[in-house]
């Protein structure tokens, strides 16, 4: 991708003035995740979850949503991303908003359930989940041991544990991955409404990301009505993977996107306290070209959404560009340069966190070279 068209100008130009308001609050959150009440009434924030919700479910038609409307293509959230991140990454996660969890219930889940999930958002004070990888196996499904067992009486019982899910101690509403039975055909997303018998939520105290809210879950028989289970109306091959692997391709990008945003933030940062900082020019160019990389898998991921090989690639080399950002950036200003400048601390912890988002960097080496044997690296 060698240039961008006036609306994607126009997204990267909303989103760069949005992410001042997130830099602004990233010390305070990254200090006490918990105390959240004074930004929830933050107009970005406000921004973020109507572009996350459809017109029909949205509680104000701003200019600004109305341009990063929801449904955007990739490349659109992809370029938006990039500035955010600029911002603050972690303060981006830590937004009350649709998130992962809007992402499959459009795609699997039934205008009732959809109307349930989207206006349980209104007012800013509820989080989402998205809930699939486990302690023991990650984000493997095919390994997965969460169960949704019958209850006798038509409906479900849902017991297992999940870990490293963000906002989940303190959602609201989301959705669970489990399974139905032995089969890959047998993972169903269901529709969790909190509070909830059964159901048990944790933060994870992390060093980076920490607006994230990493938490680990565990359900204990918890009741799940039959009609919360998404893509009951669609084929059984359109159901639970089918959803979650379209999620994973979108969202790997976006990964990839706050990573470059955070590697541009740190580079641009050290260029404004060291004007003659050794390497700059060199790490700002590897920055840029990363951020290329990750609008060429957005466009791609339009084009054909079930096929991840690009956005894979993308993934890796944008962990790898904001960790490599971040040790130069350290070194930049001197020693006690980590003391004299907290944000740019935070951003250095911040930047590790990427490379466990939507898959660590040797599994994305298996989906890449899976991809190019297929041919994939030439589509």
């Amino acid at each position: 991708m060698t240039g961008m068209d006036a609306r994607l100008q126009a997204i990267r130009n909303a989103t760069r003035v949005a992410s001042e308001d997130l830099r602004a609050r990233a010390l305070s959150i990254d200090a006490d995740p918990d105390a959240m009440e004074a930004h929830l009434d933050s107009p970005v924030f406000a921004l973020m979850r109507e572009v996350g919700t459809p017109d029909a479910y949205r509680e104000s038609h701003s200019a600004s949503g109305e341009l990063l409307k929801h449904g955007a293509s990739c490349l659109e959230n992809a370029v938006g991303t990039v500035e955010l991140a600029r911002g603050d990454a972690a303060v981006a996660l830590a937004c009350p908003s649709p998130a992962l969890a809007g992402v499959i219930v459009d795609l699997l889940g039934t205008e009732k359930q959809q109307e349930l999930f989207y206006t349980r958002l209104h007012g800013g004070r509820t989080w989402t989940f998205f809930a699939m990888t486990e302690p023991r196996h990650g984000s493997d499904a095919t390994a997965m041991e969460t169960r949704l067992e019958r209850d006798g009486a038509g409906d479900w019982l849902l017991s297992g544990r999940k870990l490293y899910i963000g906002n989940g101690a303190r959602g609201g509403i989301g959705v669970v991955f489990g399974r139905t039975g032995p089969s890959p055909l047998s993972i169903r997303a269901a529709l969790i409404e909190l509070p909830a018998a059964g159901w048990q939520g944790k933060r994870v105290d992390t060093i980076g990301l920490r607006g994230a809210y990493l938490s680990e879950l565990s359900f204990d028989k918890v009741p799940v009505r039959s009609d919360m289970l998404l893509g009951q109306h669609l084929p059984a091959t359109r159901r639970g993977m089918w959803g979650a692997i379209k999620t994973f391709n979108a969202m790997r990008v976006q990964v990839a996107g706050a990573a470059v945003g955070t590697a541009l933030a740190m580079t641009e940062y050290v260029a404004e306290h060291h004007k003659n900082a050794t390497g700059a020019d060199l790490v700002l160019a590897r920055a840029q070209a990363a951020r290329e990389l990750v609008f060429e898998a957005a466009a791609r991921t339009d084009r054909d959404p079930e096929r991840s090989y690009l956005s894979c690639v993308a993934k890796l080399g944008a962990a790898r560009v904001a960790v490599q950002t971040a040790r130069w950036a350290s070194s930049a200003l001197g020693p006690a340069g980590l003391l004299e400048h907290p944000l740019l601390e935070k951003w250095i912890r911040d930047s590790c966190g990427f490379e466990f988002m939507e898959g660590t960097g040797n599994i994305q080496r298996l989906h890449v070279s899976r991809g190019y044997q297929a041919g994939d690296a030439s589509v």
